[in-house]
């Protein structure tokens, strides 16, 4: 039973007595995803077969008789270029470099955990989120209220930034007041 089920997933396949079978070389993926371990400029180790004979005679290219076919690349995408044909310069943000400033995401800040010393500034998206947690009611403050919506639950402050500024938050901790910058776009 199990031997005709097997038998016939192979005929199925293609796989059967009358259709050849050979090795295919190790081809890279068609369309890279930018986490290939090897460019794709690079050959594969085994992309030149070599034929069998002698153990003195030289590999020899692949004949037409060969059931393996040559591997064929695209050529890579050119860069966009401008109307004058140059390629156009990256920008960068005035404020951040690049990869820095959050979305609109929550930021939590556990006081118990973080020293606030070496948390200077901050960057979200306008509806981002800084929740300050270990806190005491009225102990945080902003400098500018227009910008911020705040509200304070059993030990934690939630500061959602609802407009694009700059906004200073001050955290006590330690007999010290940290002040932490945040941008928001």
């Amino acid at each position: 039973m199990i031997a005709a089920t097997v038998a016939g997933s192979i005929a199925a396949c293609g796989g059967g007595e009358d259709s050849p079978v050979s090795p295919l070389p190790v081809q890279p993926p068609a369309a890279t995803t930018g986490h290939s371990p090897r460019p794709p400029s690079a050959s594969p180790p085994s992309a030149a077969p070599s034929a069998p004979g002698p153990p003195s005679a030289a590999p020899s290219a692949p004949g037409p008789s060969s059931a393996v076919p040559p591997v064929r690349r695209s050529p890579p995408a050119a860069p966009p270029t401008t109307d004058a044909g140059r390629t156009p310069p990256a920008t960068r943000s005035p404020s951040a470099p690049p990869g820095t400033c959050y979305g609109a995401v929550r930021y939590d800040l556990v006081l118990a955990e973080n020293e606030l010393a070496l948390l200077r500034s901050l960057c979200f998206a306008t509806g981002g989120m800084l929740r300050i947690i270990g806190i005491g009611p009225g102990e945080v403050s902003v400098d500018r209220e227009d910008l911020v919506s705040r509200s304070y639950e059993a030990g934690v402050v939630d500061i959602r930034f609802v407009r694009p500024g700059t906004v200073d938050v001050l955290i006590p901790q330690g007999g010290t007041t940290h002040t932490v910058t945040v941008v928001v776009r």
